[in-house]
């Protein structure tokens, strides 16, 4: 288990003084089967920074600070039923200095060039990890955002990253986790279309992507009639956090109802669990585990 009191200091004087200790970190790292024996997966998102996406509810710059950013993904990762993280290189590398990925799954964060709120938000440039250093850093698969708004040229050249993002990754043998939504601008800003047949849709149009689906994942809102949503494709799936602000019981039950449904095969969730209304983080990471693996992960 990894301390509950990061070495920030050591990360620091790693990073200014041996910048090759994050290559030799990542060799020396113990990795573990990307399914275990429960076959389900709750994975800790923390790539929202690096779109400039750092607000929780009503704290705008509630991710700035990396110090308690850091300490919260370590506490996470510690607690039982907790298979892995997903981020940033900046991320993950300042967890892999601190022991916090032994025996975890951990996913490259790869397009991240959408700035929130940008004129160019919706062109999803892959400004993040590139299928090479994923496998070369002995990391598990690779995410990628892929909107998709009919009405802005951006998504063409998104949706072509996305393929060849896809097509890497399976080269490696390693899981291409795919976000689709269909999106588009109300008064200036990017929103995404939640309703049943514009997931249906986005699922559609992400399952194809690439030459080939071998090693696809998708990962997916939780909507009304997400039995619908999951009849519309075979690729596993894992659910989608989402935002923090609603009623945590009521997000809890959607997440269980959508759990059970075939297809599915975990969750990934960030800012519900790394920033819970009540500061309670190791209650809301078991709260999710048990519903993940079952009352005994908590």
């Amino acid at each position: 288990m990894p301390d509950l009191s990061p070495d920030l200091e050591m990360v620091r004087e790693l990073r200014a003084r041996r910048p090759e200790a994050v290559r030799h970190a990542a060799a020396a790292r113990r990795r573990r089967p990307l399914l275990d024996g429960s076959g389900r997966l709750l994975l800790i998102a923390a790539d929202h920074p690096a779109r400039g996406a750092l607000g929780v509810r009503d704290q705008p710059a509630a991710m700035a600070d990396r110090v308690e950013l850091l300490e919260r993904l370590v506490l996470a990762l510690s607690r039982p039923g907790v298979d892995g993280v997903l981020g940033t290189a900046d991320v993950l590398e300042d967890l892999l200095l601190l022991g916090a990925l032994e025996d975890k799954v951990v996913i490259g964060s790869m397009n991240r060039g959408g700035l929130a709120g940008a004129s160019f938000e919706l062109d999803d440039r892959f400004t993040g990890y590139d299928p090479a250093t994923i496998a070369g850093h002995g990391l598990d698969g690779g995410k990628m955002l892929c909107r998709i708004d009919l009405a802005d040229p951006g998504t063409v050249s998104t949706l072509e990253g996305c393929a060849r993002a896809v097509t890497g990754l399976a080269g490696h043998r390693l899981m291409a986790m795919v976000e689709p939504f269909v999106s588009r601008r109300v008064d200036g800003q990017v929103r995404n279309d939640l309703s049943v047949e514009a997931v249906v849709t986005s699922v559609a149009i992400a399952s194809a992507l690439g030459a080939t689906s071998a090693y696809s994942w998708l990962k997916l809102p939780v909507v009304p009639g997400m039995d619908e949503v999951m009849a519309a494709t075979t690729l596993p799936t894992l659910l989608l956090g989402g935002d923090p602000d609603g009623d945590p019981e009521q997000t809890y039950g959607q997440w269980e109802k959508a759990l059970a449904l075939p297809g599915v095969r975990g969750l990934v969730a960030g800012r519900t669990m790394l920033y819970p209304q009540d500061g309670d983080v190791a209650a809301a990471v078991d709260v999710a585990a048990a519903l993940v693996h079952g009352r005994a992960a908590a």
